[in-house]
């Protein structure tokens, strides 16, 4: 009887045992990416007992804290009118001692194409509202990739977390094939496709997302159930912590619905 190999993704090497921490943009810091940021923060702080270089985190966001941010995001009332990248910033790195870094613009390339300074990094994060926004990030990681195929901040993974009002996902891709070990016991897997690249027709055919400010509290929690985006937060971050620290994973992402409390994976090979 022929034995069926479990699917597997093994990290890339260069991330498996690294001498300096991970570069990681963290792209969007509303609902979902202010509470990312938060459990990336504890990510890191369990990687250095490990004895892990740890993460070098950037946030993008152009966005300002108001009033109604403050409850459903992750936002104090000491810190309306700053800047919202600036203020997770500032408070994981009195917290934790890092290093971490503000970037108070859009992720985006500029009126001439020119893609942002500081837009390099191993692995980025979108929890972003828009479709544009994920094909314009896409864009701008396989430019980078391009011009510069050997740099160490090369771009090898995304994840990228969205949600609607009580559902959600989270998927991890590969930007480009990351060689695999050979394995005897595990049917191995180089390329995890990207949502762009799975689900992309659908997205431009379809968008639904709604990326207008909410003017209350009350009209954001229409939008968005009061814990969609701390629960998805949470279970993205777990994605990226398991990969880090077991080496592998047999799963590329979950759908997640919090009305009905359901979840289930995404495995690799699917």
């Amino acid at each position: 009887m022929k034995t069926v190999k479990q699917h597997i993704h093994f990290l890339d090497s260069e991330l498996m045992n690294p001498v300096n921490p991970i570069r990681i943009n963290v792209i969007g810091a509303g609902g979902t990416g202010s509470k990312f940021m938060t459990a990336l923060m504890e990510v890191n702080h369990s990687l250095n007992a490990l004895g892990h270089p740890g993460l070098m985190v950037n946030l993008w966001d152009d966005d300002i804290v108001t009033e109604y941010n403050i409850g459903r995001q992750r936002f104090a009332e000491s810190e309306r009118g700053l800047n919202k990248s600036v203020a997770i910033v500032n408070r994981l790195n009195r917290w934790s001692g890092t290093n971490w870094k503000a970037q108070t613009k859009k992720f985006e390339r500029d009126a001439d194409s020119k893609i942002p300074d500081h837009a390099g990094a191993s692995i980025y994060v979108t929890c972003t509202d828009t479709v544009a926004s994920r094909f314009e990030v896409s864009t701008i990681i396989t430019q980078l990739n391009k011009q510069y195929p050997y740099h160490r901040d090369r771009a090898k993974y995304w994840l990228d977390i969205g949600n609607t009002k009580y559902s959600g996902q989270a998927i991890l891709s590969t930007v480009g094939a990351i060689k695999q070990p050979e394995s005897q016991k595990f049917q191995t897997h180089e390329s995890l496709p990207s949502i762009i690249e799975q689900y992309g027709k659908l997205m431009t055919t379809a968008e639904t997302e709604d990326d207008t400010p909410s003017c209350s509290m009350a009209e954001s929690l229409q939008k968005q159930d009061l814990f969609i985006n701390a629960s998805l937060a949470q279970m993205g971050a777990s994605l990226l912590w398991n990969l880090f620290l077991f080496g592998m994973t047999e799963n590329r992402g979950f759908f997640h619905n919090l009305k009905d409390f359901r979840t289930n994976p995404i495995v690799v090979g699917s």
